[in-house]
């Protein structure tokens, strides 16, 4: 195909500009222009050329239907550009009116600061911490190189679409940008598509991108006027999109603020434009001067036949999807199952289930056994792990890796995905493979590792992406790797990242309850912190009671209590142990287990209070930090209390930490394996000191407010 200009283009172009400056005006913050090294783009005003021809000439997508799965997907990576976004969905006819773009950065507005996905009609996932959309759109572009492999067949090419991205330098800074990007590369992931633009950043950044570029195995473009040449533009994008056997990035020069006064200069960055530069500007491209949110009816014309194409592309679709379920009626079944995220009936009877007498078995190893199970009849779980395969568990033994047919290590059509050490990529990765949808995607590492990852996961809770990490070695537990690999304070932080689930399961039923209740919840992310050390199957676990996110596992008659030990994971059993030493001492002691707090806290008054009752003192027992505990009980005991209560006292215990040997040593050195004299010790003081205090003895669930 050949570029044809028509005079529209430069009427649409000035169109965008303008429109911008009037968004940001209004708003009174936001970025009119963006300054830019090698591969930036965040200015709305210079990049109104290139997303004008991206959008008129190559993007293909309903915006009546912005769901539909066959669509183009477009990502804003450096997202505080994201007027240009709003302004051209807008133009296009999603559900974005003029009204909207004047209330850009307001209160309650559909027009956010920057782009949020499932907030914003045609917003494909959510971006604002550069690096991240870069990285989503790797796993855009892995979702459609899958799913297209496994479905495709001959005369039904169904899952087809394009990738494209804007980025700026911003973004190819942030490390998880080149982690992605290496991936990416290796994977010969195309169709795929990144443009950027120049400017000055070199007090910190003078590397020369395109050869990183080209030694992640990219292919790189040029197009050296931005502003003004849209042939060159149209040629790139067109060029780029026949290249089948690698992502492409194209190197687009423009000038920053292009018709301002400023243009070309770091003085319009991050401000308004003042209002003779913009009168001035308005004159300059044909447009009213004193005018405000000018949209010519040619412009808005223009656009309607754009989004008519997209029509007629969805309706095409639809109909080659019809006859593809005359031929392939299975195949069928299932991709419009995966589309309509939903899964397939009776999935859940695999999930194994397991008795008291049945071996003690590390959470690990209980979530490999789940993973085996439930990918017979799964087929939308496509996964991984950041290098550490053999530890996390993660790859079934009938998994084929997702690699690139070329290298006959694998094909697309694979599920398993070799990260390599690449933690943070990874979880930028899963969010784009979920936000494609038909995928559920699940990651392993290291629980201290998750925290390399950590803008990933905040991401993938704030966006409701079905995304589940598997993090093994989630304690002292793990032994000799020593306090770098330990990670005490790490469940802390995920448990106070809203919208997070994070699992503790102590045994095998709690391990398929956590399973259970993550791919049962389709907007939410889910943490599975799980052990290397075996743990016994307990008396009273069932996936049932477990899917509720706490229960009472050790129960005495109402009223007689005098304690209740709660507690998670690997403790859970050494709490049931210290109750039992209790018990011959003649008290009377319950155990609950809360392998989920966001799930517990979800359940009814009722409920939650049967479990954390009056009556008792409460004392919560983990092997962690006691950082959040407060929220729901009295007392707490911690690997994080007795790190501090030894340093205190004895200046050798610093040695202790910092020089762990295997893991039961670990545990004895902290009191926290069965018999375990501290839990039963601290379980008679507090209740001793509640006996001598007198009066009731409240839940701290019962609150004021």
């Amino acid at each position: 195909m050949t570029f044809q200009k028509v005079d529209i283009d430069d009427i649409s172009i000035n169109t965008i500009r303008v429109l911008a400056a009037d968004v940001v005006n209004k708003a009174n913050s936001g970025h009119p222009g963006k300054s830019s090294f090698e591969l930036r783009l965040g200015a709305p005003m210079g990049l109104a050329p290139v997303a004008h021809i991206l959008f008129t000439r190559f993007f293909n997508a309903n915006p009546k239907h912005s769901e539909w799965f066959n669509r183009d997907r477009f990502v804003l990576s450096n997202g505080h550009g994201c007027a240009l976004q709003y302004i051209l969905l807008h133009l296009l006819g999603y559900k974005l009116s003029l009204d909207d773009l004047k209330q850009f950065r307001q209160l309650d507005s559909l027009t956010p600061g920057h782009p949020e996905h499932g907030h914003t009609d045609g917003i494909e996932v959510t971006t604002g911490p550069l690096g991240q959309g870069f990285s989503n759109a790797v796993g855009l572009a892995i979702a459609q190189a899958h799913l297209g492999a496994v479905y495709n067949k001959p005369g039904f090419d169904l899952i087809t679409n394009h990738t494209y991205v804007f980025l700026g330098d911003g973004c190819l800074m942030e490390g998880v940008t080149s982690e992605a990007a290496s991936l990416a590369g290796h994977l010969q992931l195309a169709p795929g598509l990144d443009i950027s633009i120049d400017g000055d950043t070199a007090v910190a950044f003078t590397e020369i991108v395109e050869e990183r570029f080209r030694a992640y195995n990219w292919h790189v473009l040029h197009v050296d006027d931005g502003d003004q040449d849209l042939q060159g533009i149209y040629n790139a994008i067109e060029k780029a999109k026949q290249v089948k056997d690698k992502p492409t990035i194209i190197r687009l020069r423009t000038i920053i603020g292009y018709g301002s006064k400023q243009q070309g200069t770091h003085g319009i960055h991050g401000s308004p434009l003042k209002p003779d530069d913009t009168e001035q500007m308005k004159a300059k491209f044909g447009f009213d001067p004193k005018g405000t949110f000018q949209v010519p009816e040619a412009t808005y014309a223009f656009y309607a036949d754009v989004a008519k194409r997209g029509v007629k592309s969805e309706s095409e679709w639809e109909a080659l999807l019809a006859s593809y379920e005359t031929k392939y009626p299975r195949e069928h079944a299932e991709l419009t199952r995966r589309i309509r995220g939903e899964l397939p009936n009776g999935w859940e009877k695999t999930l194994p289930v397991y008795k008291p007498s049945d071996a003690a078995t590390a959470s690990r190893k209980l979530s490999e056994i789940v993973l085996t199970k439930i990918s017979t009849v799964l087929p939308d779980l496509l996964g991984g792990s950041a290098d550490l395969t053999g530890s996390n568990l993660t790859r079934v033994k009938e998994a084929e890796d997702f690699q690139p047919p070329s290298t006959k290590l694998g094909s697309y059509k694979g599920t398993y995905i070799r990260y390599g050490v690449r933690e943070h990529g990874m979880g930028a990765i899963m969010n784009g493979l979920a936000a494609y949808g038909g995928i559920i995607p699940f990651g392993g590492t290291f629980l201290n590792f998750v925290s390399y990852a950590a803008g990933a996961v905040r991401l993938s809770a704030l966006s409701g992406h079905q995304v589940l990490w598997i993090a093994t070695h989630d304690s002292i537990g793990l032994g000799e790797d020593g306090p770098t690999h330990q990670p005490i304070e790490t469940i802390a932080h995920l448990r106070a990242i809203p919208k997070l689930v994070v699992w503790r399961p102590a045994d095998g039923n709690e391990t398929s309850a956590s399973y259970l209740v993550a791919l049962n919840s389709k907007k939410t992310a889910s943490v599975l912190c799980l052990s290397r050390q075996n743990l016994p199957n307990l008396e009273g676990s069932t996936i049932e009671r477990a899917s509720r996110g706490g229960y009472v596992l050790r129960e005495v008659p109402a009223g007689t209590e005098n304690l209740t030990i709660v507690s998670t994971g690997s403790e859970v059993s050494i709490a049931v142990e210290a109750a039992n030493v209790l018990e011959k001492e003649g008290f009377k002691v319950r155990v609950a287990s809360l392998p989920s707090w966001e799930v517990f806290d979800a359940q009814d008054t009722k409920y939650r209070l049967s479990v954390l009752r009056s009556g008792a003192p409460i004392v919560s027992f983990e092997a962690l930090s006691t950082l959040g505990w407060a929220n729901n009980l009295v007392w707490t005991f911690s690997v994080h209390r007795l790190l501090i209560k030894k340093s205190i006292k004895n200046t050798d215990s610093l040695l202790l930490v910092r020089a762990f040997p295997p893991y039961l040593q670990c545990m004895y050195v902290f009191n926290v394996t069965s018999p375990s004299p501290d839990v039963a010790e601290l379980g008679k003081k507090i209740i001793t000191f509640y006996k001598n205090k007198g009066g009731e003895v409240v839940s701290p669930l019962v609150k004021a407010i």
